[in-house]
């Protein structure tokens, strides 16, 4: 029995070489959240209440049956605002640090994950990240815990050849559960 060794290879090795984008952050902190749902609503539901309360308390006000209650009418839109824009807040953050790093090349085989870049190697085995899923532009790995503490990004342009993005998924389904 004859085996072509480096076509096998090659088929259980996919490289990534990036630039970190905002972007990338953003989709792997979006499908964070749907990951962890029962932290979705609740923040949901703080922006809700957070804006009904403002419009009661402005609308007292105006009707003349209370006194404007100022800290409240500064606060209420403040804390809106920090409650929807956190998820852009923190992957902004998430964006400055990886830029820090420089360019990024991801190695994926049947081994696992490793990132390098210009100031660290990381490798990681597919049960630290169990779990991902797939969105238009990327590939995000996941771990496991209740509050989906790590997670890495794997964008597609980052792909040497569209042929690879196949090569990938089919890796990343052999060895984790798609979520």
């Amino acid at each position: 029995m004859v085996m072509d060794m480096g076509r096998d290879a090659e088929q259980g090795v996919v490289e990534l070489v990036y630039e970190p984008a905002m972007e990338d952050f953003t989709g792997a902190l979006r499908e964070r959240e749907r990951l962890r749902r029962r932290w979705v609503r609740p923040r949901r539901w703080a922006f809700v209440v957070v804006a009904l309360a403002f419009v009661l308390n402005g609308s007292l006000s105006l009707a003349g049956r209370d006194k404007p209650n100022w800290f409240l009418l500064v606060l209420m839109p403040l804390a809106a605002i920090l409650v929807f824009f956190t998820p852009r807040l923190q992957a902004r953050a998430f964006q400055k640090l990886g830029a820090r790093n420089g360019t990024f090349r991801a190695t994926v085989t049947d081994a696992g994950l490793t990132l390098a870049n210009d100031n660290s190697t990381t490798s990681l085995n597919w049960s630290a990240q169990p779990r991902y899923r797939e969105t238009e532009d990327a590939f995000f790995t996941y771990s496991d815990d209740k509050n989906v503490s790590c997670f890495t990004v794997l964008p597609k342009r980052g792909l040497q050849d569209p042929a690879d993005a196949d090569r990938l998924r089919a890796i990343l389904d052999r060895h984790l559960a798609r979520v």
